[in-house]
């Protein structure tokens, strides 16, 4: 007898769509960012009774970027700061000119 388990993952489209492979890779639907399973900051989240109800799954890092998620800052530090770098500078509010 063959188990039909699957998994709901979120596409590039961003839409859920059922999987018969579960993903690599968490997220957070509120602040659109990916990471590990075993990431400190989600966990904590998790434990804290928190993030569960916005938490989403990926199959892979590209269909996570695809989706528009960011990389976590705390268990991909690396991947973080290249997504970061390559952000458009925001406006400081306090360089803004008076009219």
């Amino acid at each position: 007898m063959t188990s039909s388990k699957s998994w709901t993952l979120v596409g590039v489209d961003g839409k859920p769509y059922q999987s018969a492979v579960p993903g690599i890779l968490g997220g957070h639907r509120g602040g659109k960012l990916y990471g590990r399973f075993d990431c400190r900051a989600a966990l904590q989240a998790i434990a804290r009774g928190g993030y569960v109800k916005h938490r989403v799954f990926f199959l892979d890092e590209a269909t996570a970027i695809a989706a528009g998620y960011r990389p976590c800052g705390v268990c991909l530090p690396e991947k973080y700061a290249a997504w970061k770098a390559a952000q458009p500078p925001k406006p400081n509010a306090k360089n803004k000119s008076r009219t």
